[in-house]
């Protein structure tokens, strides 16, 4: 490959981050409501931002409206549904993460185009295909990855959680006030989750509305269970001490027998890089000096 075009594709490969980064690092909403509600004097708010926050602004407002009319509506909406599993991070919103995906894009095709211009072959082009639609996806990508480590961490905190509210209700709690002390003890995203429920029921919205928006906010099977059975039993009328206890035990079942099924299946997959890694050195390094030895012996010989 030329040495211009290498550095070319060098330079923009290191662009992009750095690009990401100055609209990533743009302010929060929360701190530019707080800017705005402490300044008396909207141009002097204006002029108090930085000389790169004030271009770069403009910008990403530019690339996320052009981003919205190029990203199809289905697609949009598995991003922002990607973006509630995720748990609606402050630094990622919508119109920040559609500008990310033009940027991405651009800069994965220019990438592409640079590579491709110098190996004019299938093969190159193929992977001009896959750099273009794996920089346009990276975003769907990152977010896909936070959500299951928030469902996977959601998931291990239900459990204890359960316990923790079955020992409130048990000593003469409501079912609020117990979600209310669990969240406020806990830190982490169920802890989060069981607050912004909280706050739609004292908003007035019904408390079956609020566990339903739970569910579908955090789409975890054990989670979901759990939500509907307390639906059950506030239409039948069935104490919630009852409800927590069984649903804390069941929990308590399950990771048990996950646990057992994650050390089960520990054995098959250390067969592959065992088989792969290990065995073929251990070959070498025991039948080597043998095979060298009849190798000298032999051509002794001769």
């Amino acid at each position: 490959m030329p040495i211009p075009i290498m550095v070319a594709a060098v330079a923009v490969g290191c662009s992009l981050p750095l690009m990401w980064w100055s609209l990533a690092s743009a302010r929060t909403p929360g701190r530019s409501a707080r800017d705005n509600l402490g300044a008396t004097d909207l141009r002097q708010a204006v002029l108090a931002r930085s000389a790169s926050e004030r271009a770069l602004r403009p910008l990403g407002q530019f690339l996320a409206e052009r981003g919205r009319r190029l990203t199809p509506a289905s697609w949009a909406a598995a991003l922002d549904r990607r973006r509630i599993l995720a748990g609606q991070p402050v630094t990622w919103p919508m119109e920040r993460l559609l500008a990310a995906k033009v940027v991405l894009g651009l800069g994965g095709l220019l990438v592409g185009y640079l590579l491709f211009s110098s190996n004019r072959t299938a093969m190159w082009f193929l992977l001009w295909l896959a750099v273009t639609a794996l920089a346009y996806f990276a975003p769907d990508l990152l977010l896909m990855s936070r959500g299951q480590e928030r469902q996977a961490e959601i998931q291990r905190e239900l459990p204890d959680t359960l316990d923790q509210m079955t020992i409130a209700v048990e000593a003469g709690l409501g079912f609020d006030s117990a979600m209310a002390r669990s969240a406020r003890s806990g830190s982490g995203p169920l802890a989060q989750e069981f607050t912004r429920t909280l706050q739609e029921a004292q908003l007035g919205v019904s408390r079956s509305a609020a566990l339903r928006h739970l569910m579908e906010r955090t789409n975890v099977p054990d989670l979901r269970h759990f939500v509907l059975a307390l639906i059950q039993a506030e239409n039948y009328g069935i104490p919630v001490a009852d409800v927590l206890r069984t649903q804390a035990a069941e929990l308590r079942v399950k990771r048990r027998q996950r646990a057992e099924e994650h050390a089960m299946k520990i054995p098959v997959k250390i067969v592959f890089p065992v088989v792969l890694c290990i065995l073929p050195a251990l070959f070498i390094v025991i039948l080597g000096p043998a095979a060298i030895r009849i190798y000298q012996t032999f051509a002794g010989m001769g």
